[in-house]
């Protein structure tokens, strides 16, 4: 068993949101002390605290990642994992390392507001409102993209969506999801039904199983409060519009409950026209990306980041 994360666990098994918090924070800090972890190497990198504000009066804490040469690259937002109950901006750290010194891009990571001391859909409303407010050291011109993992996934599809249907300006050019949650299991249209078995195929998957994602209080089921109908909920309900979705770029693992929320959701996208890329990997757990980074298929994942934003990019070319 690995020290720092035990390769069969659920959320629902860690006592409450305040428990899961901590184990999952204590869990990243023996991964560091155990070198499974390295912090990234930001020389030539302005790291800098932000804040955002928001439509009723809030301010999200933020994290930017910008060149130290001062030359004003494409823009990047993401939106962190964690079950809308946890998470930070850092964990895309070693991801911000690689975009911003090996293609310039400027990085704005989003601290967005956590269930359940803030239900759906504050969280859907914080990652549009964050889509509004330019960080320093940026030009989206060159380049603005949207991404996220897992819940942050969600939540960066949703706000991609929406930004298209209120002309957001400057416009979106390109969506990166992770792992993302893109539909509630009750809320699969008929039509996909028999393409989506990954739920049910790893319920009782490693990290993220059936109990921490539905069947638990703890997590989205009561947590967020959320409307599984709703398309600000699930993406992958949102009907198609006249307008262009920007080209997508989606990572699914193989060993995933969401595996065919990416997969169908990757076919949906490319039926209407939009230019997509997809990678699996085959095997790989929810989350192994962060949470196993010592796995050969976590390595490739990782430089596929790099990867995928420089294919979006060059569709805007």
């Amino acid at each position: 068993m690995l020290p720092y994360l035990p390769l069969k666990v659920s959320f629902a098994d860690m006592g409450g949101i305040e428990s899961i918090r901590k184990t999952v924070t204590a869990q990243m800090e023996e991964g560091f002390k155990a070198g499974i972890f390295k912090a990234p190497d930001l020389t030539g990198i302005i790291k800098e605290r932000v804040q955002i504000p928001t439509r009723d009066g809030a301010s999200l804490g933020g994290v930017v990642y910008r060149p130290e040469s001062g030359v004003k690259g494409p823009l990047l937002v993401f939106y962190h994992g964690g079950g809308f109950v946890s998470g930070f901006p850092e964990t895309f750290e070693p991801e911000a390392e690689l975009l911003t010194k090996e293609l310039g891009v400027t990085v704005l990571g989003v601290a967005y507001r956590v269930a359940p001391e803030n239900i759906f859909p504050t969280a859907v409303n914080d990652a549009v409102d964050s889509l509004k407010w330019q960080p320093l050291g940026a030009d989206p011109s060159k380049g603005f993209i949207v991404a996220g993992s897992s819940a942050g996934g969600n939540l960066a599809a949703g706000a991609a969506r929406n930004s298209i249907d209120s002309n957001l300006s400057p416009p979106l050019t390109g969506v990166f999801l992770n792992v993302p949650l893109l539909v509630h299991p009750t809320a699969v249209p008929e039509k996909f039904k028999p393409h989506y078995n990954s739920e049910e195929e790893f319920k009782d998957g490693m990290i993220l199983d059936r109990r921490g994602m539905q069947d638990s209080s703890l997590i989205v089921a009561d947590a967020y409060q959320w409307d599984p109908t709703s398309k600000e909920a699930s993406p992958l309900l949102w009907p198609k519009g006249s307008k262009p979705h920007p080209p997508t770029y989606i990572q699914v693992c193989g060993a995933d409950p969401l595996r065919d929320d990416g997969l169908i959701y990757e076919s949906i996208l490319r039926e209407e026209g939009v230019p997509t890329r997809l990678d699996v990997y085959p095997g790989l757990p929810h989350g192994s990306l962060n949470f196993m980074p010592m796995l050969s298929q976590s390595k490739k994942a990782l430089v596929d980041v790099k990867d995928g934003v420089q294919w979006i990019l060059n569709q805007k070319a």
